[in-house]
């Protein structure tokens, strides 16, 4: 076997094991399943976007590339930008977000692409985006989670007439495409293709770059040719820890994900959590939680802070402490995981935001919204500080011993990260597979609001729910709870799981 990939969506799966049988390796495929999921999940990343890709190599070597988003160099007034919110319906609840050119962030992805391709990749350009163009000039059907994103954010992709040319649907033009209808985008295609023929430069340092520019200039965009020219990837040493008998892998700071997956860990390896779904298991996941966003809200609230600051032995001494002293009793993202057969793993998460509306002509690329982003910008809007890394709560995961290789991560906002806890816990302790670890039911705990799926046992929810006078009992599985698209490789083989919550998929080739 060549290797195997599992990612949120059919299109992008095939297209990272087209590349694997045409002798690619796992970054190869990687790169193809992140162009063609910029085709299939298009409210979930882009080539306006940013992301994470963690490699772990046959010999042994670890990095993480990151090539999230990053702040304009400069601000301008707020009275000439084009920034104004929204109201996206999930039915049950509404939420806020803000678009427009001033929300536009410098964008990573097409640099992450080109530069992992020229450290890792084997296969040349071309063929990494062929399957990518393939599915953009020919069309594929929108299937039902995708239709009902794309419902949830309606007033975004139906914003501008660019991006109605592109997401409207054919039978209601007063509507974005739905379940079962054809989504072409033969401008996307065009796109890929002259990237692959020109390389990076052609967005940061030509047509399609000096196209955004003007853009912006005219339109109330920040940014400004500077900002493309100078943004550049960057390289991490990967967050690492042991926890059981595995090593974890994660993203590092000064992004957050992985230094608070880091830190529940911390506090959950110490403890007895009996069986699985038992009460004690269910309380004290909630209660590892809860610890955990009063570390992550304290953190925030020192000016000076990193993210990495929440690692700090004391820290973690005294929130461990705080758990001991209770009785046990008592937005759009994606990931993608391929493992080869010469032990080269990749964990890849991307993100658009939930895109600003604005389609750069001729390319079919969304950009961004992340500066429009609440969760992005807690000291509020405008106020950021000039020409940083944007932090990410995005986590791509690897966890490595003398026997696996696990690449793991998932999209989900702020639950993500308890997403990947529990499966990483599923796992490395409970000793699960990986289909029953990703499966498994879940739960979520944030400002004393617990949050859980159904499938654990009836009287251990009740237990559990009494202590929590705040609790929203699900009665169904549901993306809110993330997806976390899984591989293994071990003696065995290969084996993993896509996420049902995001209709994820599982292929090996």
């Amino acid at each position: 076997m060549k290797g195997a990939v599992a990612a949120g969506h059919p299109a992008t799966a095939e297209a990272a094991t087209l590349v694997m049988e045409a002798g690619g390796n796992a970054f190869d495929a990687a790169l193809a399943g992140l162009c063609a999921a910029c085709v299939a999940e298009p409210v979930l990343t882009s080539l306006g976007g940013g992301g994470f890709l963690l490699a772990h190599l046959g010999d042994g070597r670890n990095t993480l590339y990151d090539f999230f988003v990053q702040t304009p160099l400069r601000r301008r007034p707020e009275a000439e930008l084009d920034f104004h919110p929204i109201v996206a319906d999930f039915g049950t609840a509404q939420q806020e977000f803000h678009i427009g050119m001033g929300s536009i962030a410098t964008p990573g992805t097409i640099k992450g692409l080109f530069r992992v391709h020229a450290e890792l990749g084997s296969l040349p350009m071309h063929e990494i985006v062929r399957p990518a163009v393939d599915i953009a000039r020919g069309g594929i059907a929108v299937n039902r989670l995708q239709a009902y994103i794309f419902s949830v954010v309606k007033p975004i992709y139906l914003s501008t007439e660019s991006a109605r040319g592109i997401y409207s649907s054919r039978r209601n033009g007063d509507a974005p495409v739905q379940d079962g209808e054809m989504l072409r985008q033969p401008e996307l295609a065009d796109a890929l293709e002259s990237l692959a023929i020109e390389g990076e430069q052609l967005f940061y340092r030509g047509e399609m770059g000096a196209a955004l520019i003007a853009a912006c200039r005219s339109g109330g965009g920040y940014l400004q040719q500077p900002d493309l020219h100078q943004y550049n990837m960057v390289k991490r040493e990967p967050l690492g820890y042991r926890y059981r008998k595995a090593r974890i892998l994660t993203n590092p700071p000064p992004s957050s994900g992985g230094s608070l997956i880091r830190f529940a860990h911390a506090l959950l390896e110490p403890h007895d959590q009996g069986a699985f779904g038992s009460a004690q298991h269910l309380k004290l996941l909630a209660e590892v939680m809860k610890q955990t966003n009063l570390a992550r809200m304290e953190n925030g609230r020192n000016a000076t802070a990193t993210a990495g600051d929440i690692l700090d032995p004391e820290t973690i001494a005294r929130f461990r402490a705080a758990l001991s002293g209770h009785p046990v009793n008592a937005r759009g993202t994606t990931h993608i995981s391929v493992v080869d057969a010469h032990d080269n793993a990749a964990s890849l998460s991307l993100s658009n935001g939930e895109g600003s509306g604005y389609v750069l002509p001729g390319t079919g690329i969304m950009l961004n919204n992340m500066l429009g982003e609440e969760d992005l910008n807690p000291g509020g809007f405008h106020l950021w500080d000039t020409d940083v890394r944007v932090s990410s709560m995005m986590a791509p995961t690897l966890a490595i011993d003398h026997q696996r290789i696990i690449a793991t991560g998932s999209g989900g906002s702020n639950r993500l990260r308890t997403a990947i806890l529990q499966t990483l816990n599923n796992l490395c302790h409970f000793g699960m597979d990986a289909r029953e670890a990703v499966h498994s039911p879940r739960l979520h705990v944030e400002q004393d609001l617990l949050s859980i799926e159904p499938g654990f046992a009836d009287a251990a929810v009740d237990e559990i729910c009494a202590a929590y006078s705040s609790h929203d009992r699900w009665t169904e599985k549901n993306l809110f709870f993330g997806g976390t698209h899984t591989v293994i490789s071990d003696k065995h083989g290969f084996s993993g799981a896509g996420d049902p919550r995001r209709d994820g998929v599982f292929l090996s080739v």
